[in-house]
């Protein structure tokens, strides 16, 4: 008895539907999440940017029609002295919150990592990286208030010790004076930053293969030499990111600077952003303020891209 098999038709899509290339039919649908991004970048950053860029041109006390005034407050910026000043004072935040902040994080991350993650628990490294970072995480007010108790000069917490163990002449007025103000701040923003550092720079060193710190062993080397052999090699990528985001907050630093000081005594602590504030509010010179910002923002953009460019051509020789 013969058996017949019926064929089912099969469906054959037109070519010219273009139904062949699943990617190609979605790629509009993947640009659509990319509108609320670039809308937020639109309405937060690039408009307020380039309202501040015109108003940089005008003279305008916030309130009525700006008038322009072409390059004056350029002219008048270059020839000012607190303008100058206080990108000096940006250089010594910079040391405070950038070479300082990378060296003691690179060097602390090392011991948590090798020393006290090998000889105890992963637990107690975990807890004394959580601690190193709590700064971090405290809001800018409770850290000034905090700090402003402890370097108060009548009643600080720092004074009242010196003077209980017979160093009254040491006991000085740590943000009010001329000569110990900046420094002072810079101590302060040592302590908030460094735990940035040790979180990043412990995290790229659990992806070093430790077959390489075994292999340098085995040849000899000591703790230093594989630290500067294989742990720097390693941990570059890290270190650029850290490098560039800790200049950029060291560039505009304005919290700490607000709380702490205000920008005194003599503007000793003044810095870029908090001297376009004091122009834009309690000044009521925008113009002149909007001008200091948008150097300031010319100035971020200028590092953010040598930086860059730094790391691609770093990546570029290793690869040779």
């Amino acid at each position: 008895m013969a058996t017949t098999t019926a064929q089912r038709p099969v469906a054959r899509r037109p070519r010219g539907s273009g139904g062949g290339s699943r990617f190609g039919a979605g790629r509009g649908v993947y640009w659509l999440y990319l509108i609320p991004g670039g809308i937020l970048f639109l309405a937060v950053i690039a408009l307020p940017f380039a309202m501040n860029v015109y108003l940089s041109f005008t003279k305008w006390p916030g309130l009525g029609t700006p008038q322009f005034t072409g390059l004056d407050n350029y002219t008048r910026l270059f020839a000012d002295e607190t303008f100058w000043l206080s990108f000096r004072n940006s250089v010594a935040m910079i040391i405070a919150m950038v070479v300082v902040p990378t060296l003691l994080g690179l060097l602390l991350a090392a011991v948590l990592f090798d020393y006290l993650g090998k000889r105890f628990n992963g637990q107690v490294a975990s807890a004394l990286r959580a601690t190193y970072y709590l700064p971090q995480i405290l809001p800018v007010a409770v850290a000034g208030i905090l700090w402003g108790w402890i370097l108060n000069p009548q009643t600080g917490a720092l004074n009242v010790f010196l003077r209980q163990i017979g160093l009254d002449s040491l006991a000085l007025n740590w943000l009010g004076d001329t000569t110990t103000a900046l420094p002072t701040v810079m101590m302060v923003m040592i302590w908030v930053q460094v735990g940035y550092p040790v979180v990043i720079f412990m995290a790229a060193l659990q992806r070093v293969d430790p077959e390489l710190y075994e292999a340098a062993e085995l040849d000899g080397a000591g703790w230093f030499a594989r630290f500067r052999a294989i742990t720097l090699a390693q941990i570059k990528p890290e270190t650029f990111v850290v490098t560039l985001t800790c200049t950029i907050a060291a560039l505009k630093v304005f919290g700490p600077i607000y709380v702490l000081t205000k920008g005194g005594p003599e503007n000793t602590t003044n810095v870029p952003s908090y001297f376009s504030y004091q122009n834009f509010f309690p000044k009521s010179q925008v113009g002149y303020g909007a001008a200091i910002a948008t150097v300031l923002t010319i100035i971020v953009i200028v590092v953010a891209l040598g930086f860059i460019r730094a790391q691609a051509a770093s990546e570029r020789k290793e690869r040779l």
